[in-house]
């Protein structure tokens, strides 16, 4: 019995660690630690280029500046292809645990198109982004606002717009001096040590120097043997067509954080505060609506159900109201009831990937270390689903009494991905045109087709066959040959106002835990709470349900019986609100002002929001299928 106990407490504490600790939690696997012993060399590879203004990513050689003798990619998975990520060697090299002051990396002099090309990122608040040892370079910089607190920005800018005192006259100037710190963690046992933070802080300096410039020139601005190190940009580089000295220093110090650890402050957040809030928000709108179903399924539908039960005369059955008196027609199958089944296959296929994607997340398999990580999934889950979307789809098929299953699993194969692939095509012809890192190659794009009809396809068909081949089950009640009339309704329940109405409270449930989510993404932030985001998704598919129900329920009453493609639009009109939401969110958060970056960003909104109506719209269709079921299967029909 105490084994038991012990067993059902250790259970309880895994979940309360997994759900509500997430920042601090013990490493995720997938990536292998590594030891560096003192004086072995530390390979710093340079990323891409970004910007929040403009949203397409560059890489780091696009611009000027100084090269290794042989530029080596990196080995990218497809996730990190599709994010843009072009990873490659540097010539900055770092020996373990050895500090050194004012290292030059070269001399560049720049000709009018380097010169307008740096001018243009510095305009465009381009970051230069490094890895080393898997870990990406943060810039530090302290809160005002709160003592000792420190706050990460994740790559250093290219350059600032600056004045000279007593001009008005605006400059470029680029950061050509960077202080790097490592951090490092020292195993006590041995001689070796882990690498757990790489830090810098970059500056504009115009170097000087005596005499003609070669391999031997010692700078006057910054020179280790007279321990000379630049602390500020007092007298910064400009950027004009002359000559620029790219430097840099290295500190290396030990720290007590693990390596296990060491990701806590690039995830760290800052404002668990509102995420707490976002839950209470959520929850408050699951209780009022759980309150309603409540009332409805114990109150009303027992009351309902016991009246229409006890009629017995044949005077007293002509008089029955609500929703028994369509119970001839509430389970006859809707105009373009073959896209319906398409639209829920597909959100069958949308909820099994993300609820496997958050299943991985929560367990660490998708850290921020494995870059690309969370993508790749998601689109190797897509694939997968494809079986699970097959057989829904084909199910729902031959309850309507649908015969052709073939052309239905074609569409359930084609239709969502068509749409999304065709908008993406278009999209990535607009990143093509402005020669960015972030254009799919062609070969990536091969894959993905290939990924589509080499295994999803063929999922899907698998998927339908078998749920093609089970048997239907029956309808609890008979459907008339004569459909009945619908009698005029209350502008209440007129199918427009009650959708939009039920869009609301699904996005009211996630709105806040959204900001967190577009933030991540357009201002390329960590995002890594998953604890909170699986149980906004929990609370969403609670609330779809809900309002779908209560909304069904209304309408049946209102001797209504067109509810299929009704209860999908109600809680799938929540993406209507999610879009408009991040149009809100572009013109008050981001400071895009390029129409190609404009574009981009609506475009893979409008491909999220697509994505959010399927998945909430087949939630809210099998809440009110087993809610129409359930209800005319508890009353006697003769």
């Amino acid at each position: 019995m105490a084994g038991r106990c012990f067993h059902v407490a250790w259970i309880f504490f895994s979940l309360f660690y997994l759900f509500f600790l997430p920042s601090h939690c013990f490493y995720l696997p997938g990536v292998a630690p590594e030891d560096f012993k003192t004086g072995d060399p530390l390979l710093v590879k340079v990323n891409k280029i970004t910007s929040t203004k403009t949203q397409l990513p560059y890489s780091y050689y696009s611009l000027p500046y100084c090269q290794p003798d042989h530029i080596v990619d990196s080995a990218e998975n497809l996730g990190e292809v599709l994010r843009g990520d072009r990873i490659e060697n540097s010539p900055y090299t770092f020996i373990m645990r050895e500090s050194r002051m004012c290292n030059v990396v070269c001399r560049k002099v720049l000709d009018k198109k380097a010169t307008k090309a740096f001018k243009e990122k510095i305009d465009d608040e381009y970051r230069v982004n490094m890895i080393l040892d898997n870990l990406p370079l943060v810039v530090p910089i302290r809160r005002p606002d709160v003592e000792n607190a420190v706050v990460y920005q994740h790559g250093f800018h290219v350059g600032l717009k600056g004045k000279y005192a007593g001009s008005k006259e605006e400059k470029h100037f680029i950061n050509n001096h960077l202080a790097f710190t490592v951090k490092f963690h020292k195993d006590p046992l041995a001689e070796t040590a882990r690498i757990v933070g790489f830090e810098v802080k970059p500056f504009s300096v115009k170097h000087e120097y005596e005499g003609e410039w070669n391999a031997k020139t010692r700078l006057t601005t910054c020179d280790p043997h007279a321990k000379r190190a630049v602390t500020s940009s007092e007298s910064p580089q400009e950027v004009e067509e002359k000559e620029i000295i790219f430097t840099y220093d290295v500190e290396f110090q030990e720290s007590d954080i693990k390596w296990a650890s060491r990701w806590d402050t690039y995830l760290l957040m800052a404002d668990d505060q509102i995420h707490w809030f976002s839950i209470v928000n959520s929850l408050m709108i699951v209780l009022f609506l759980s309150a309603m179903v409540a009332m409805i399924m114990l109150r009303t539908l027992y009351r309902d159900i016991s009246k229409y039960n006890r009629l017995e005369t044949q005077e007293e059955a002509q008089e029955e109201t609500g929703w028994k008196l369509v119970h001839g027609d509430v389970f006859r199958p809707p105009t373009n009831f073959d896209l319906l089944c398409v639209y829920v296959g597909t959100g069958v296929q949308f909820f099994g990937m993300i609820l496997v994607t958050m299943i991985f997340a929560l367990l660490g398999f998708l850290s921020p270390s494995n870059r690309g990580g969370l993508m790749t999934a998601m689109l190797l889950l897509w694939v997968f689903m494809g079986l699970f979307a097959g057989y829904s789809s084909a199910r729902l098929y031959k309850m309507f009494k649908g015969a052709n299953w073939k052309s239905i699993t074609l569409k359930t194969a084609i239709k969502f991905p068509a749409t999304v692939f065709a908008i993406f095509f278009g999209l990535n012809a607009l990143i093509w045109g402005q020669k960015s890192s972030g254009a799919v190659p062609f070969g990536t794009m091969f894959a993905l087709v290939l990924l589509w009809f080499g295994i999803s396809v063929p999922l899907v068909f698998v998927g339908s066959y078998i749920g093609f081949k089970k048997p239907v089950k029956e309808d609890p009640v008979k459907t008339n040959k004569i459909p009945r009339q619908v009698p005029d309704q209350p502008w209440y329940l007129h199918p427009a106002f009650s959708i939009l109405i039920g869009g609301i409270l699904p996005f009211g449930a996630v709105f806040i835990e959204l900001f967190f989510i577009l933030t991540s993404i357009w201002l390329h932030q960590f995002y890594y709470i998953f604890g909170f985001l699986f149980i906004v998704f929990i609370i969403l598919v609670v609330t779809c349900a809900e309002i779908t129900v209560v909304l069904c329920y209304f309408q049946l009453c209102s001797e209504d019986y067109q509810w299929w493609w009704r209860s999908y639009l109600t809680s799938g009109s929540s993406a209507l609100y999610l879009f408009l939401y991040a149009a809100f969110y572009f013109f008050t958060k981001l400071e895009i002002t390029k129409l190609v970056s404009g574009m981009l960003y609506f475009g893979y909104m409008l491909i999220v929001s697509y994505a959010f109506f399927v998945l909430t719209g087949t939630i809210g269709f099998y809440a009110c299928f087993w809610f129409t079921r359930l209800i005319y299967s508890s009353v006697k029909i003769d």
